[in-house]
């Protein structure tokens, strides 16, 4: 995700020539807070209450995201009162920060994720890191992955272009999953377009036409999708789409982030964005990639309240 220059960049805008500020940036990668939105979308069904926890890229490894840090997000948690808990990828440890720390089993990480309750199930999506994690998933350009399987084995559904209809109180809602739009690196013979600068790039498993042909009549849609790169084509239909993938770009400094994995830069990097009456929530999420440090971007679970007015956090 993050490339040598990408982290000397990070570096460079943190000054981190300072020790002291070196140690406050992965000090703050060891925080947590909980986020807080209250939003109604255009055609939100009236009287529809819903809240929905959010969590993203945990990338469990050992010291920076042990299981024990696990379970104490789980706990705090199950503590929001939640109707839906949404889990957004990236389970597994970016392949760069495994150089500097321990990978845990997906068995592991998973049967803590377990532990999750709410009134209307906790569902999931996987990530990139959750697919570039096996070099036979890339090499045969297809699941099953290892995080998807650990998911599923400890009874978390895990959807890939797919939905569900779930209801409270009698209205309904719909739950689409978007498959991965970043699954598979470039194949070598398409190694010279990509450094070059042409469009051949990473390579995804998602179908948004055809996750949303899966749905049947007019209940409001609450999209979840790894990289907040597909908003732009996400249509009116979708009452919110929730993301991760960007970490808040990790380091940020008065509101700039010298480095986003995107290709819209920081226009999706963190927070509430709305376009054309569009809603995309995007999660800073708890673990870090490449480096094991954040700055002005600390590891957050959100929580989303649709069908209040207002928007705010906390």
């Amino acid at each position: 995700m993050f490339s040598r220059r990408d982290a000397l960049k990070m570096i460079a805008a943190l000054g981190l020539g300072s020790t002291a500020l070196s140690s406050y940036a992965v000090a703050e990668s060891f925080g947590g807070s909980v986020t807080h939105y209250s939003l109604t979308p255009p055609g939100w069904t009236p009287g529809l209450s819903l809240r929905l926890a959010v969590i993203a890229d945990i990338h469990a490894c050992d010291p920076w995201m042990s299981v024990a840090r696990i379970d104490r997000i789980v706990e705090q948690t199950n503590a929001l009162g939640a109707d839906a808990i949404l889990l957004l990828g990236d389970y597994v440890v970016g392949r760069r920060l495994g150089k500097l720390s321990t990978a845990i089993s997906a068995g592991s990480w998973a049967t803590s994720l377990a532990n999750l309750k709410a009134p209307l199930g906790v569902h999931a999506v996987l990530g990139n890191h959750d697919w570039w994690d096996q070099l036979e998933v890339q090499k045969r350009r297809s699941g099953p992955t290892r995080a998807g399987l650990a998911l599923k084995a400890v009874g978390i559904p895990v959807y890939e272009n797919d939905v569900l209809r779930l209801e409270k109180n009698g209205k309904a809602f719909w739950l689409a999953g978007l498959g991965d739009q970043w699954a598979f690196w470039p194949r070598r013979s398409d190694y010279d377009d990509f450094v070059r600068g042409g469009k051949v790039g990473y390579i995804g498993v998602d179908d948004l036409p055809g996750t949303l042909a899966k749905i049947t009549d007019d209940a409001p849609v609450v999209l979840m999708a790894h990289e907040p790169d597909i908003f732009p084509r996400v249509p009116e239909r979708v009452s919110l789409t929730v993301s991760g993938h960007t970490h808040g770009g990790q380091v940020r400094i008065f509101g700039y982030t010298p480095v986003v994995p995107s290709r819209f830069g920081s226009r999706y990097a963190y927070g509430h964005k709305v376009e054309d009456g569009r809603n995309l929530i995007v999660s800073g999420g708890l673990g870090c990639s490449s480096l094991p440090l954040r700055f002005g971007s600390p590891p957050e679970i959100v929580v989303i309240d649709l069908g209040q007015e207002g928007n705010g956090t906390a």
